[in-house]
């Protein structure tokens, strides 16, 4: 797994406003941010979450990343084997599963990691490796 997955995710604390996630998303060039309370993950915001549960609600940037993200996430850990991390994004129709030791994110496995180790010819490898269009 730790050969595969992003390390050093990143994170933000749950009560920042949601400005500062999508700015994070942006330097960090992700979609997907690991959302923290008092140093422990409990939760992650994408991009996607921003749009769904606060734009299309009139809801502004100053509201807090705890009102965006999804508290309850499907998480594995260091050891977890690729053929589990593919059922359970599977079986939880999710793209990225955190990488969690100790309460701490310590990674985060995506869909487009996934296809770069087990498909490097296919378009979704292609795309994942691809750099940023900033």
């Amino acid at each position: 797994m730790a050969d595969v997955m992003t390390r050093s995710p990143a994170s933000i604390d749950a009560g920042q406003p949601v400005s500062v996630a999508a700015a994070l998303m942006r330097d960090r060039d992700t979609g997907a941010i690991i959302v923290n309370d008092d140093g422990r993950m409990t939760g992650i915001v994408t991009d996607r979450d921003i749009t769904i549960r606060l734009v299309a609600d009139d809801k502004g940037p100053d509201t807090p990343v705890r009102e965006a993200c999804t508290p309850s996430v499907e998480v594995i850990c260091p050891d977890t084997s690729l053929d589990q991390a593919v059922k359970l994004m599977r079986q939880h129709a999710v793209r990225r599963l955190p990488v969690v030791e100790d309460g701490r994110a310590v990674g985060i496995l995506s869909i487009g990691d996934l296809a770069m180790e087990r498909d490097p010819d296919s378009a979704l490898a292609d795309i994942s490796s691809a750099e940023g269009n900033r």
